[in-house]
């Protein structure tokens, strides 16, 4: 039996980057032989064992053979006499295709660590085009690496579009598509995600609402980007910048232009209306991904409500409490700097306005909160009861916003 560490956390290390899970792969063992030291198995689809001790993952070398459609169609085969070059040769990509030994000692038959040096992204082989979730993972490892520099091979690329042309991608479950794109979204770079996928040609077959902005122009004196699809890429960005790592918001700003691709032609550049176009692609996509429900409602309230907390200083008194109250802000507090933070993505998610202020985020929080001082309760001691609690409760609110302006001023 030999033991090596494999996959992510031999990357890392090249990479320099935090130690992450650590996965390892075990040689010239069978499931009985793991078991006899105390391995429980725990794979449902293949064999892999944790550790007694650490609780760290173990998986038996293993090949795999094509047999249908989806990332599920395969032949696993798991025999002790399958060596660790097989088992690396039907990963992914070269960079997660390297082994490292006990004594440091790198097994590296497919030049990864060479891939790595050259900030390259490329397949192991011929049977990348096998497994059409690769495509995903591809963009995925795109949205994390691209800041390092990480590029793609041309060749990986077009095994991709081959992939996608071959209408594979459609076998792909909501949950796997929706699993991967959340962990982009949560990446350094998101747009590489996109502009990976729609480079594939693969976007419109994961994601037809996002697809679909490519190519639709905007007003230049407000997005000099023009391209609205690029404008996405760059709202998405920005959002991850403004908050790293969290995937609710990137998804509220993947949504938020989704109704620019609904103008009509005759309409072009201008998209009057958008915001509310855009709500029924939001539910689409949300529903068809099966995306988490506080996502969902963020991702609505944002695309809903953005072009009205970009002029938050023009409304009234009451129509900010009425959005207020629209966005769930009195019922979940923290929805409104969710809101602010997407809003000012949107704004400076375009050419020349990345370093932009945006005012209109903590103006609304702030009002947001002098709203939120009014508490119902007070206004019960009063002696008022039903309707009559809730009347009082938005007269005051509204009341405050105003105050809360006057003070500003």
């Amino acid at each position: 039996m030999e033991i090596y560490l494999v996959g992510g956390a031999v990357r890392d290390a090249l990479l320099n980057l935090p130690a992450g899970d650590r996965d390892w792969v075990v040689v010239g063992a069978d499931q009985a032989a793991m078991e006899a030291q105390g391995f429980k198995a725990v794979g449902r689809d293949f064999p892999v064992f944790l550790h007694p001790k650490t609780g760290e993952e173990y998986a038996l070398a293993r090949t795999e053979r094509k047999s249908g459609r989806g990332y599920r169609g395969f032949v696993v085969d798991a025999d002790p006499c399958v060596t660790l070059e097989q088992d690396l040769q039907r990963r992914d990509f070269t960079l997660n295709a390297i082994a490292r030994a006990d004594d440091g000692t790198l097994v590296d038959p497919y030049g990864g660590a060479r891939d790595i040096e050259a900030r390259v992204l490329r397949h192991v082989g011929p049977a990348f085009v096998e497994d059409p979730l690769r495509v995903l993972r591809a963009g995925r490892f795109m949205a994390r690496f691209a800041p390092l520099g990480f590029t793609l091979a041309p060749e990986t690329l077009a095994l991709m579009r081959e992939i996608a042309a071959s209408g594979e991608l459609e076998a792909l479950v909501p949950e796997r598509v929706w699993q991967e794109l959340r962990k982009a979204l949560a990446s350094a770079q998101p747009s590489a995600f996109l502009r990976t996928l729609h480079d594939a040609h693969a976007l419109g077959a994961v994601l037809p609402e996002v697809e679909a902005l490519y190519g639709v122009p905007q007003r230049a004196e407000f997005h000099p980007e023009v391209d609205t699809g690029v404008h996405q890429e760059m709202v998405s960005d920005m959002a991850a910048r403004l908050r790293p790592g969290d995937a609710m918001i990137g998804y509220a700003a993947l949504c938020h232009d989704l109704g620019k691709a609904l103008t009509p032609t005759d309409e072009l550049p201008r998209h009057v209306m958008h915001e509310q176009r855009g709500v029924a692609p939001t539910r689409a996509m949300s529903e068809r991904l099966k995306v988490p429900q506080d996502y969902r409602q963020l991702a609505e309230s944002v695309c809903r409500e953005h072009l009205n907390v970009h002029r938050i200083a023009e409304l009234r008194d009451a129509t900010v409490h009425e959005l207020l109250g629209r966005c769930d802000g009195f019922r979940r507090p923290e929805r409104i700097a969710q809101i602010a933070a997407v809003c000012e993505a949107d704004k400076r998610g375009r050419l020349g306005s990345a370093e932009e202020d945006y005012p209109q985020g903590p103006e609304l929080c702030r009002l947001h909160e002098a709203a939120l001082a009014i508490n119902a309760r007070d206004l019960a001691k009063d002696g008022l009861q039903g309707p009559q609690v809730g009347e009082a409760l938005a007269k005051a609110r509204i009341a405050a916003i105003g105050q809360a302006r006057t003070l500003r001023k």
